[in-house]
């Protein structure tokens, strides 16, 4: 057992995210027996004094069965039509087999706007610690029913994510139908071996990860990759396994060389940062250079117009835009400049930006340090 698994031990706070392949059987239908399983192990953990919450997917998949439906629908119209009659019967059939178990259980339903806007996530965030506060499992999900593309999360990894960055999980823990990470993908590749832990996400890893594994599911590798990044950023351990064995949440818990662990940073970050990136929409994308991604990511430096390559979309100054580098996104923040302005100054030095420009009180930053979270 490695010092990273034995520290898993010692979380408090832990994020147990289920996916709908994990809920149900190849009919569709739900799996009262791996449901009983994973609720048996949230409610132990729960008994040794540590706050859990669960991330649950398969409102969808719950509803299929009453209306007869033998595929998942196509269009959103009927998705959420679905999600409506499923989310009712997933939280009954989790608050009866919680109650079995002596857990009171509340659902909350979240959509991208509950951490877009900061006064709604501060009041998601309040809400959340006040139920572990009182001894309440939280069991969440996006919001399907009323969720429109503007404000859709679009998939329980990224919203488990979010939720680890608005209650600063301590482990996060994505119980999926793949074992974890692999060098390639192991239904191609027999030479693909399980990648135990990652201490540093990079592009490497996107290249790898490969689509969803099963029919039923939303999100594939590059989903819980993503994830990860989120996650370990603002603090929190992430854990990928299967949620096949019995009493893998508990065995992961324990500290057993389970699936593939993402080793969080050691961070400190403040509410504000916390806010860009637990599920704020960007309205725009930089790409920056080498140098500028290590200013950003090794030293926690202000993005400067020097290091910008290129801009996309249009957006004003206060709005959240994505820091790009080979592909990947590397950080997030509030610009002081529109997308024009930007693209103007772009690769030259701070003292020539006023020039450029045509006027003073110029910035001299694109983004301050302050308005920046990095995500690798």
């Amino acid at each position: 057992m490695t010092d990273f698994r034995k520290s898993l031990r010692d979380k408090k706070r832990i994020i147990v995210k289920v996916g709908s392949s994990n809920l149900t059987h190849e009919t569709g239908k739900l799996n009262y027996h791996r449901i009983d399983r994973l609720v048996r192990d949230i409610a132990d953990l729960a008994n040794q004094g540590k706050q859990m919450i669960l991330v649950s997917s398969g409102a969808v998949s719950a509803g299929m069965g009453p209306l007869g439906l033998t595929e998942r629908p196509s269009n959103i119209r009927e998705k959420q039509a679905v999600a409506a009659v499923g989310q009712g019967i997933l939280l009954h059939i989790y608050e009866k087999m919680f109650r079995e178990y002596g857990q009171t259980v509340g659902q909350v339903l979240l959509t991208r706007m509950d951490a877009q806007n900061r006064s709604k996530f501060m009041n998601s965030r309040n809400t959340l610690l006040t139920m572990l506060d009182m001894g309440i499992i939280p069991i969440i999900n996006e919001n399907d029913v009323v969720a429109v593309d503007e404000f859709k999360i679009g998939d329980n990894d990224t919203l488990s994510a979010m939720v680890s960055t608005i209650i600063e999980a301590d482990l996060l823990i994505l119980v999926s139908d793949v074992e974890g990470l692999y060098t390639a993908n192991p239904q191609t590749d027999p030479e693909a071996k399980l990648i135990p832990v990652v201490d540093e996400i990079d592009k490497h890893f996107y290249d790898i990860a490969g689509g969803a594994g099963t029919s039923i599911g939303t999100g594939g590798m590059r989903t819980k990759i993503q994830a990860a990044a989120i996650a370990t950023s603002a603090g929190a351990d992430m854990v990928i396994a299967t949620g096949i064995d019995d009493g893998v949440v508990g065995r992961i818990c324990a500290g057993e060389d389970i699936g593939t662990l993402f080793v969080a940073k050691e961070t400190n970050i403040h509410a504000k940062k916390r806010w860009l990136l637990s599920g704020s929409k960007p309205a725009g994308r930089l790409f920056v250079d080498a140098g500028c991604r290590r200013a950003i990511i090794e030293r926690g430096s202000s993005l400067l117009p020097v290091g910008i390559t290129g801009v996309e979309g249009t957006f004003r100054d206060g709005d959240i835009v994505t820091v790009m580098y080979d592909g990947i996104a590397i950080a997030k923040g509030v610009v002081n400049y529109n997308s024009y302005n930007i693209d103007v100054i772009k690769g030259h030095q701070t003292g020539d930006i006023a020039k450029i420009l045509g006027h003073e009180g110029v910035y001299e930053e694109v983004i301050h340090r302050d308005n920046l979270v990095a995500i690798q």
